[in-house]
């Protein structure tokens, strides 16, 4: 989501004051998209200075994307990996679009992050099998999901797999603009994420938050 929907505009324009200010590219990035058709997608300036703070502390080297877009949460990713480990971080991105991907490949090479990250064009759920199977399973630090909503479930089990012991996942609208609290909203997408929510606060095997930053963003730490 583009920005918060809780936030009026002045504090979201205070927010990019006071943060420490993103790279160019990332810059340039947030700019073309804001014009596009589909530009709610994007993830807003504060998510990704918030994702940037928590890739550093969690001096993450291996991390996964589901959901590129255009690729400015990708960047964010990239950038800091390659500030916690150098040409050996790694991003595994993985979309369905080369259309929006390609747009994306862009503002990577601006960067020079395009070494980073390992794009895969192929269905997400299929992309973290592979990977599982490849050995990353239990190597990942990080994992971002700003995807389709009746597939984070899908997406949830399958990262934890590949979860290291206190890596973090990350999901992306989990309020929906508040229709999680709206009872009588039973479209696919809301229900999908009120079921996550519940799923991730009875699991055992997780500690997970939930916080008012964007469109709302559930946090899941692998225990």
């Amino acid at each position: 989501m583009s920005s918060s929907f809780t936030l009026s505009a002045p504090i979201i324009n205070y927010l990019a004051e006071v943060n420490q200010a993103e790279h160019p590219a990332l810059t340039a990035c947030r700019t073309e998209t804001a014009s596009h058709p589909k530009a709610m997608m994007q993830i807003s300036a504060e998510q990704g200075a918030f994702m940037s703070f928590l890739i550093r502390q969690l001096d993450a080297r291996l991390a996964v994307e589901v959901g590129v877009f255009t690729g400015y949460s990708a960047l964010v990713t990239a950038l800091a990996l390659r500030q916690n480990a150098g040409p050996g971080g790694k991003l595994f991105a993985l979309d369905i679009s080369e259309e929006f991907t390609d747009l994306a490949k862009t503002y990577w090479h601006q960067a020079g992050v395009e070494s980073t990250i390992d794009l895969r064009i192929a269905p997400a759920g299929d992309s973290l099998t592979a990977l599982a199977n490849e050995g990353y399973a239990g190597k990942i630090d990080f994992m971002f999901v700003d995807a389709d909503k009746p597939g984070y479930l899908d997406y949830y089990e399958k990262g934890l797999t590949l979860l290291r012991t206190g890596g973090v996942m990350l999901f992306d609208n989990v309020l929906w603009s508040g229709a999680v609290a709206d009872p009588s909203d039973q479209s696919i997408e809301t229900v999908a994420l009120r079921e996550l929510a519940a799923h991730a606060k009875d699991d055992p095997r997780v500690r997970a938050v939930m916080v008012a930053i964007g469109d709302g963003l559930l946090l899941v730490t692998k225990a």
